[in-house]
């Protein structure tokens, strides 16, 4: 392999010579290159050796951080890992080559220094160009490609998982490459200085678990397939990388901007904060192979499709891992320690360290494992995941009762195909328009057919304020009893207490209680002096010990983080206005008094962070989210639906009685089928009240699989 990138070197940089008009390329050798390269594996490498060893030890030791929590829960795949540490040679490779060149040409932008033919050759030897290589696409295929490849015929990576994110808008970087904003403190944007998200937050975002104003019209089950439906569509790793060896983690007492560490700082009047240089740990997300422009893009781990990835995983080991491999009978795999009075719970994380030992650790009950790692984030997602895990291993059974001849890879795929349309469906027919209101049609018009030319590739400024769903997380979980009634002393929880807990799933009563208290309650509503409860915003992951995060500090510094332009350049993307004042910006917000304290804060409109700006939008008519919300949410929807061969309503996907039939699937139903209760609401999105708005599960009108039937000539 050496011998092959020795030979390609020369001829590359044979060719550059010639080619190049910008002499500076010649200061680079091909020696430079390849030593370079060779300094970034090796020092990649170790950094990667490093922090896996830091924290099997912080779970051996049960000193596991909320950071510790956080790398669990983002830990990426195997295929991701590889991905990854393509671009992180690459990126570290750049910052070797500017750091030899600086003595001679000062501080300058490495991109501008490379030649084409040098920067091609740094793609190659890295890994990058082949991490990015359209893949040959086999014969096709009725189901899907687990990674999402092969979609488009045409672009087969569009959409796939462990490709860079799409951008609507150029990344804005402070150094045009990959340094975020606010990462030298003091520095001029627009004439003002970036504030500290956690400034921003303490101003803005901060209230009492007391002080929470409750949706009349959403319940908590509105709040929860948000989250679901994002666990399918993005997923972005931490990084591991500290280019300068530096060893020391990522934590409270590490202040100090050294890659991959970006902490957010503590103003000096915080009240919470008693000792000087505390700040709140925060790691960068992980690059993304681009070899176009070597700008820094963000990796997305899972498929961009709306395909029901967090239940079978989006790589084909993960996928495999999963599946009862012990029968042909098409199943998932089953937990074979407990059960949830005769129904399946989901199976262990088969690694013997895990976080979620250490949350009870006279429990000893281990993290559930599923398509997704987040699955143990918080007992409301773990839910969700065992609900359609179970009606997977329900659909598959019933398939083989109808088609006795179909073995197991036929039962698990056209089962997956139904959980996939499933949840296409109750997200654009039932989720959407309750979050985008009167603006669902202008963003999301009827479905006219799959169109090769649209790009469903995930946007990076989606993962970022599909987000906006934080907001409306209530500070406590409850549990009810069968008259939906709080279940014993500990009916209500506080939500940080429901982090990394699945014991409390396995031994304090199943599913059936949170699932009750899911459909009761109502979500948080949005108001723009009540943004985030105390329970995210001061005690996330507080599970085990030292600091504790805040999730709105965490979405600006995430936007930073990733290059998003700020408010105004993206009301200007959706065709708003841009206020330049205080008086416009009250005008856009309804609340002068909040734009004051914008200004105060920010100096400038145009500064204002992406996530904090748009959340506090007054709502559009009947939605949830505000003008600039709606645009970004709506646009990546239709995009997402559009751009889909597999899309449920492509004729070319099920067949008119199938897709007849699929317009029968509900939540409601799902519920009933998969649970012990049996009387569910109608409209589970919808704030209701037991037992005037609950109907018996006998009177939905069920899926009918009978269309699946293949007659046998």
């Amino acid at each position: 392999m050496e011998v092959l990138w020795i030979l390609m070197g020369l001829n590359l940089l044979q060719l550059s010579a010639r080619a190049s008009s910008d002499a500076t390329a010649d200061l680079l050798t091909y020696e430079d290159l390849m030593s370079s390269v060779k300094e970034a594996k090796e020092m990649v490498d170790m950094a990667y050796m490093s922090s896996y060893t830091r924290a099997r030890n912080a779970l051996e030791t049960g000193k596991a951080t909320p950071s510790d929590f956080i790398k669990f829960m983002k830990a990426p795949k195997e295929g991701t890992k590889v991905a990854m540490r393509a671009a992180d040679y690459t990126e570290t490779t750049l910052k070797i080559l500017k750091k030899k060149l600086l003595p001679v040409l000062g501080d300058v932008n490495i991109l501008d220094v490379l030649s084409p033919l040098q920067k091609a050759f740094i793609a190659q030897v890295t890994g990058c160009d082949s991490s990015v290589r359209p893949t040959e696409c086999p014969d096709i295929s009725a189901y899907r490609t687990i990674n999402g490849k092969c979609n488009n015929w045409k672009q087969p990576n569009k959409g796939a998982s462990n490709q860079g994110f799409a951008r609507w808008l150029p990344a804005e970087y402070d150094d045009g490459i990959s340094l975020p904003k606010g990462a030298i403190e003091g520095k001029l944007f627009n004439g003002f200085p970036l504030p500290l998200v956690h400034q921003v937050s303490n101003v803005l975002a901060h209230i009492s678990k007391d002080n929470v104003t409750q949706d009349q019209n959403r319940s908590l089950i509105f709040m929860q397939w948000g989250q679901w439906v994002d666990h399918d569509l993005d997923f972005s790793p931490g990084s591991d990388v500290n280019p300068n060896k530096n060893e020391l983690p990522c934590d409270s007492n590490n202040c100090v901007f050294e890659p991959p560490c970006f902490p957010i700082k503590f103003p000096g009047n915080d009240s919470r904060i008693h000792t000087s240089g505390i700040c709140m740990p925060f790691i960068r997300t992980s690059p993304a192979c681009n070899p176009d422009s070597f700008i820094r893009e963000q990796i997305n781990g899972i498929t961009s499709f709306l395909d029901a990835s967090m239940v079978y995983g989006s790589e084909k080991n993960v996928a495999n891992l999963l599946r009862n491999q012990s029968s042909d009978m098409g199943l998932l795999a089953v937990n074979e320690e407990f059960q949830d009075e005769g129904l399946d719970f989901l199976p262990f994380e088969p690694r013997a360290l895990n976080p979620c030992l250490l949350t009870n650790k006279a429990a000893n009950i281990p993290c559930f494992i599923s398509g997704d790692m987040r699955t143990n984030e918080h007992l409301g997602i773990s839910v969700f995941h065992t609900l359609f895990f179970r009606e997977h291993n329900r659909l598959a059974l019933q398939l083989k009762e109808l088609n006795p001849h179909w073995n197991g890879e036929v039962l698990y795929q056209e089962a997956r195909k139904i959980i996939g349309a499933m949840i296409q469906i109750i997200t654009y027919r039932d989720y959407l328009p309750l979050v985008l209101g009167n603006d669902t049609e202008q963003y999301i018009p009827p479905y006219t057919g799959y169109n090769e030319s649209v790009d469903p590739t995930v946007a990076n400024v989606f993962s970022l304020v599909f987000q906006f769903g934080h907001d409306s997380i209530p500070p406590f979980m409850s549990r009810l009893n069968e008259t939906f009634q709080p279940d014993g002393p500990n009916s209500t929880i506080p939500l940080h207490l429901t982090f990394f807990a699945p014991w409390r799933i396995i031994l304090e009563g199943g599913i059936d209680p949170l699932l009750r208290g899911l459909l009761i309650n109502p979500s948080k509503i949005v108001n723009q002096n009540e943004i985030m409860n105390e329970e995210v915003l001061d005690r996330l992951f507080e599970q085990t010990e030292v600091m504790d995060l805040d999730l709105t500090s965490i979405n600006m510094q995430r936007g930073r983080d990733h290059g998003i332009p700020g408010y105004n350049a993206w009301r200007r993307f959706c065709g708003l206005s841009e206020p330049q004042t205080v008086e416009e910006l009250g005008d856009v917000l309804q609340n002068i008094e909040l734009a004051e304290k914008f200004i105060n804060l920010y100096g400038t409109v145009d500064n204002i962070d992406l996530w904090i700006g748009a959340v506090v939008e007054p709502f559009v008519p009947s939605g949830r989210v505000g003008p600039l919300l709606s645009c970004l949410i709506g646009r990546q929807f239709q995009q997402i639906r559009d751009g889909d061969r597999f899309w449920w309503e492509n004729p070319e996907v099920f067949i008119d009685e199938q897709i007849e039939s699929l317009k029968n699937v509900s939540l409601s139903v799902l519920f009933c089928d998969n649970t012990h209760l049996s009387e569910v609401p109608i409209d589970v999105f919808q704030v209701n009240n037991y037992p005037e708005d609950f109907v018996n599960c006998t009177e939905f009108e069920k899926l009918d699989l009978s269309p699946w039937k293949v007659k046998i000539e």
